[in-house]
């Protein structure tokens, strides 16, 4: 029997079709993706397909969301752990983490998605301080020092471009984040090393929109643009991954070859 599930194995995997991370360099970068606040590791769900399509390493982070320290630590594991080099991504709170932790010699370029991009000794929360404040802020909830948002808030505010129902599904997994993270200020900023990319969600009511092309200008960053709100990697997907892509240097002319 052992004999026959074996041969059985070997045949489906002569006749099955060489998928694009079996022909793809293997020397070709790690995507490591660090999630917001009030998200995990899912947030990439829909991002990490169109990756590994195009044959990309993609790993996603769950950071604890305790302090810019620990978050920042847990991205440090994933890049020391990668085979090789690595583009970073951040999404809104993790452009702050990925900010911290991206000086690594590995890391060869950042990619902003709809994020914060502290400077050295600049926390997360000044970033906001010169623009009006997002509506989705009004939602916040704090308990014992975690911040997290009500049901409402998200489905209009934080996920306004998915179902209700998917995002009523995204506010009872939320994780909560430790509301002194966004005043720690931070020690690196390797956007002033590492070339970036920034995704802006141009209807984002969690993070000012202007703010976020400010700051794409401001880092120097290449910028793309989607029509979604700030739950960007699950709204528009390609729009992100293909940032991504340009960033780990794959050439993204015929996206058709996506699959996205």
């Amino acid at each position: 029997m052992l004999r026959t599930a074996l041969f059985l194995a070997l045949a489906v995997a002569a006749t099955a079709p060489a998928s694009a991370a079996e022909i793809r360099d293997a020397d070709a970068p790690t995507v490591i993706l660090a999630h917001g606040a009030f998200a995990d590791g899912a947030s990439w769900d829909k991002v990490v397909p169109i990756l590994h399509s195009w044959g990309v390493r993609a790993v996603a982070v769950h950071e604890p969301l305790s302090s810019l320290h620990d978050d920042a630590d847990a991205v440090r594991r994933a890049i020391r752990a990668a085979p090789g080099p690595v583009v970073l991504v951040g999404h809104s709170w993790g452009g702050s983490v990925i900010t911290e932790a991206g000086a690594d010699p590995k890391v060869k370029s950042l990619v902003y998605v709809a994020a914060f991009a502290p400077d050295v000794g600049q926390n997360s929360a000044q970033q906001g301080q010169n623009y009006p404040q997002p509506p989705g802020l009004a939602g916040l909830r704090e308990r014992e020092g975690w911040l997290w948002l009500d049901e409402a808030n998200v489905v209009r505010d934080f996920a306004p471009d998915l179902k209700p129902r998917q995002a009523r599904v995204l506010a009872s997994l939320q994780a909560p984040i430790k509301a002194s993270a966004f005043a720690e200020p931070l020690t690196q900023a390797a956007w002033r090393l590492k070339p970036s990319w920034y995704v802006i969600a141009r209807n984002d009511r969690m993070l000012s929109p202007q703010l976020q092309a400010d700051t794409a200008r401001r880092i120097g960053a290449q910028v793309r643009s989607a029509g979604s709100g700030h739950a960007v990697p699950l709204a528009q997907p390609r729009e992100v991954a293909f940032a991504i892509l340009e960033a780990a240097g794959i050439s993204t002319q015929d996206e058709a070859q996506s699959g996205g």
